[in-house]
């Protein structure tokens, strides 16, 4: 990735100590899809990593519907916030 910015997590947090609400997953699942972005990046032919990086991004897309379908407001927070495409 040219552009990655570092994401803070702790933003994304509803209240102190919390690590379950869907913003605060997305947020983590986007650090963890970049950083093996730049591991693809380097090594090719790592498939069972690419694998799990697919994973990775249909469960953001899932908890980004979660989010979509309870306010639109909050969902363009958090996307515009992560700098995600959609």
């Amino acid at each position: 990735m040219a552009e990655q910015k570092e994401i803070n997590v702790a933003d994304y947090q509803l209240h102190e100590g919390d690590t379950g609400s869907a913003p605060y997953q997305v947020a983590l699942l986007t650090k963890r899809i970049f950083h093996l972005t730049d591991h693809l990046n380097a090594h090719k032919k790592d498939f069972s990593s690419r694998r799990g990086l697919l994973t990775l991004v249909s469960q953001r897309r899932k908890l980004l519907d979660y989010i979509k379908k309870g306010s639109e407001e909050k969902y363009q927070q958090v996307i515009s916030g992560l700098g995600l495409r959609r």
